[in-house]
């Protein structure tokens, strides 16, 4: 009889005698390097104690999905990177704060869901067929105001403190994505 451990959904919880054994041995190494060479001798241990965990983080950090491999299924796909994540969460901040960085990243990941939808589930292309695109993701006239963040044909805003995509906005675009 084997038992194999599952994945817990604890995340980084599960971590958290681990990590606070390392924060203990760094801030005795600090001390120690601060009482043999002073201030420089704890900043050292405390640049080294952060090389090895960035170091740690990237060796046990899981790959991510090479871009052009599609066989893979939702269910069996590969987690993003650590830096990955806060990549994308960076890009949607952003994307609700400017305009301009919404139409750098969150504009086009949303365009590319959004083509991806239509064209598995109703044949239709974004590119080719907008208007039947604004039909499907905007049945009712409350839904207008989503396509502006979406249509392929909008220029991209100028550099300029317009804001992004209000959050609510963008919670309702989702929402359309998903019934589409």
């Amino acid at each position: 009889m084997t038992s194999q451990a599952e994945p817990t959904s604890d995340g980084w919880r599960a971590a958290a005698p681990e990590i606070c054994i390392a924060a203990v041995l760094v801030a005795v190494a600090a001390a120690t390097g601060y009482v043999a060479a002073g201030l420089p001798g704890a900043a050292a241990v405390v640049i080294g104690a952060t090389v090895v965990a960035l170091v740690v983080m990237r060796a046990i950090t899981p790959l991510g999905t090479p871009p052009g491999d599609v066989r893979q299924t939702d269910a069996e796909a590969v987690p993003v990177t650590f830096t990955g994540y806060w990549r994308k969460r960076a890009g949607l901040v952003d994307g609700t704060q400017s305009l301009a960085a919404y139409d750098a990243v969150l504009r086009g990941t949303l365009q590319h869901l959004l083509a991806a939808r239509l064209a598995e589930r109703h044949g239709i292309s974004l590119q080719d067929d907008p208007d039947a695109a604004r039909r499907l993701l905007c049945p009712r006239p409350r839904d207008d105001a989503l396509w502006y963040w979406v249509d392929p044909a909008r220029p991209p805003a100028q550099a300029g403190k317009q804001p992004g995509i209000p959050p609510r906005t963008l919670a309702r675009l989702i929402d359309r994505l998903e019934q589409l």
